[in-house]
């Protein structure tokens, strides 16, 4: 398995107005360019930010949608929010939409990061700045800024919590000395976008130790992120592949005891399958399942013992980012930075800021979820 530092190699190939909420002039990298609108300011209301978001089948990113228009839309200005339903000509048509349009500024999830050079050119050439949000475009040098959650270490969040449900680490994440041995299995997630093998070398990191020591089995044998990758993130297929898994490797009576999922629909149909092979009654409980961005199903799903876990990543804080990113940048500034050195898009090393995640159990819903107005009472009846 490769490390953190191979496993990033080998990725290589505002003003007054805004108040307390600029982050500008805080040390970032510039956006570059000697473009017509680069470092022009306008007065919000004048101004068209272009949104482009991959789907809405997942909450996730209907949250981060709204949550972004509805903070650039209460400074002012104007908002082209669109979804291309994980459908790669639908967004590149979207943003070259945009392009054309005129917008001063692209806010772009991509669905698959490596699918949006002409548009990036074509942004590039009109002097619009690109912000990559959450997912980083690749093979551009016309990514201006990235901002996301710090990916590797979501990671090696779900790679704890999936040892800390089995046992084989306490609460405060110490080796309780457990022997095991124990079956698991790993899912990762979509090989198109950026963000997943960060995941996934983030969690093996932590799980590797305990393969070495004999302490877990991963008894498909399947744990290469190529193998076990599930294009674009789709619930059916980590359905039919634990089904498949089931059949082929635990026909023998033995128990898996636990599974890294990650993402919150995705162990929907994990849990699905092992459901349906006798899993979830006091004979034969649920292995510990892990997750991903804390949508209500999961969290549902967490509350009623069946998921054990899920990493919460604030959208509400995302999007703020993102916003205040795009507020210096249209303000003639530069955007905060916190990492320089880590998302190489294979022609730059992009500028980002990276957030905080957390992992959520059943133990702590109310309180990081609940009282914190991500989620109401009534949400999670």
């Amino acid at each position: 398995m490769a490390t953190l530092m191979s496993r990033r190699s080998m990725l290589i190939g505002s003003s007054a107005v805004l108040g307390a909420l600029s982050l500008a002039a805080c040390g970032g990298s510039g956006a570059g360019g000697g473009s017509s609108k680069k470092g022009e300011t306008k007065a919000p209301s004048d101004t068209k930010i272009g949104v482009a978001m991959p789907t809405k089948s997942s909450e996730r990113w209907i949250k981060d949608g709204n949550n972004v228009k509805a903070q650039l839309e209460k400074l002012g200005y104007k908002v082209d929010l669109q979804y291309a339903e994980d459908d790669i000509p639908t967004q590149t048509n979207q943003i070259d939409n945009m392009i054309t349009q005129g917008v001063d500024l692209l806010i772009i999830a991509p669905i698959d990061g490596t699918a949006l050079s002409s548009q990036l050119d074509s942004a590039g050439e009109a002097g619009i700045p690109v912000i990559s949000y959450d997912r980083l475009i690749r093979d551009n040098k016309n990514v201006d800024y990235y901002t996301s959650f710090d990916n590797y270490d979501v990671g090696t969040q779900m790679g704890t919590s999936l040892l800390t449900g089995m046992g084989i680490l306490d609460a405060e994440g110490k080796d309780t000395g457990e022997a095991g041995p124990f079956n698991i299995e790993v899912f990762g997630g979509s090989p198109d976008d950026n963000n997943a093998p960060f995941f996934f070398d983030g969690a093996m990191d932590v799980i590797n130790p305990y393969i070495d020591k004999g302490v877990i089995t991963i008894k498909s044998g399947q744990k290469d992120f190529d193998t076990v990758a599930t294009m674009r993130w789709d619930a059916a297929t980590a359905q039919s592949r634990m089904d498949n898994l089931i059949t082929s490797s635990y026909s023998d009576g033995s128990r898996v005891d636990g599974v890294l999922s990650p993402l919150d629909s995705m162990s929907i149909g994990i849990l699905g399958a092992l459901k349906g092979a006798g899993y979830g009654t006091d004979a034969q409980p649920y292995p510990t399942v892990t997750g991903q961005d804390a949508e209500l199903a999961g969290i549902k799903s967490i509350l009623a013992g069946e998921q054990y876990s899920t990493i919460f990543k604030d959208t509400r804080k995302l999007a703020d980012a993102a916003v205040q990113m795009a507020t210096a940048i249209l303000s003639g500034g530069e955007p905060e930075v916190n990492d320089t050195k880590t998302y190489d898009n294979g022609e730059k090393v992009v500028p980002s800021y990276l957030l905080k995640s957390q992992i959520i159990t059943k133990d702590n819903v109310q309180k990081d979820l609940v009282d914190t107005g991500y989620y109401s009472e009534s949400d999670l009846k």
